[in-house]
């Protein structure tokens, strides 16, 4: 009777699994089937399950405009410098945190964990980057949320599961806490590394908030920034960058549907391709940085 019923049970997780995957499968592929579709079919409405009449044409016009790589440019900046930076100060942070000789730790780890649940609030987290003198630069996305409470428990915890006495050997044979830090226990923490470091990468990637309120500067608009532009205006203009005699013509090819959907791929492909270079690492990183200490 126990195993009927946990075999009914672990078919129930199954099913709900293969139908949330499906779900997002079947969306994807109905925005890409949307993108390779011309202007009569895109307009139609409705689900479509393959492509009808393929064209790249709404592609070229997205990969054609000056905003979109504009966008991809100041978006590989934040991402690249932000993730880097964010994970070697958070790790520097949780490494301190994990020791047992540093003083008070636990009211220091009680008081970061304090800031998941409450923060200073919109304005004057607006007010202090305007009065730093960030405002239109690349440190006002990136310097906000240099430091995560939670990324910092998370390593913290794996970082305590690894041997004290490689660090008692390391100091033995003359070796400093820094180059402990940078020669022995960031190598041993790849799987926590790498699954923190695409969460970052994601955040980073995806984040249009912080751009919308920090950054006037049209040159410094990250991708999902023209994205959003693109699909709540709901038009075509923005992405016009043929010359009047071919508008005609290319109007009977690409529509704002199909224009949507052809950048919504353009913008996501990228870090897509990042998951399968870090997803064996996923399961052992969050496992023991969630579970251990």
């Amino acid at each position: 009777m126990i195993r009927k019923r946990f075999s009914i049970g672990k078919a129930l997780i199954y099913l709900m699994v293969t139908m949330l995957c499906a779900s997002i499968v079947i969306a994807f592929w109905h925005l890409l089937n949307l993108s390779l579709s011309p202007s009569h079919i895109a307009t139609r409405g409705g689900l479509l399950l393959y492509p009808k009449e393929p064209t790249l044409d709404n592609y070229g016009r997205v990969i054609g405009n000056r905003y979109i790589w504009m966008g991809y440019k100041n978006t590989l900046i934040r991402t690249a410098i932000g993730t880097v930076l964010q994970l070697f100060i958070t790790s520097m942070g949780a490494y301190v945190l994990s020791k047992r000789y540093f003083p008070h730790r636990t009211f220091w780890t009680l008081f970061i964990v304090f800031t998941m649940f409450f923060s200073g609030g919109l304005i004057p987290n607006y007010l202090l980057v305007k009065n730093l003198g960030l405002l239109n630069t690349y440190a006002s996305m990136i310097l906000p949320g240099l430091i995560s409470a939670y990324n910092t428990v998370i390593i913290r915890n794996y970082f305590q599961s690894l041997p004290e006495e490689i660090e008692e050997s390391c100091l033995i044979d003359g070796a400093g806490r820094f180059r402990i830090f940078l020669q022995f226990v960031l190598p041993l923490s790849k799987p926590i590394l790498a699954t923190v470091a695409l969460w970052l990468a994601v955040g980073h990637w995806n984040s249009w908030f912080d751009v919308l309120i920090y950054i006037s500067d049209d040159t410094k608009f990250t991708l999902q920034i023209v994205l959003r532009r693109i699909i709540l205006t709901g038009s075509k203009e923005i992405l016009d960058t043929s010359a009047a005699a071919n508008s005609a013509e290319m109007e009977s090819v690409v529509s704002s549907e199909g224009l949507k959907a052809a950048c919504i791929f353009v913008t996501t492909f990228p870090i897509l391709c990042a998951y399968p270079f870090v997803q064996k690492f996923f399961v052992k990183g969050i496992m023991i940085g969630s579970l251990k200490g």
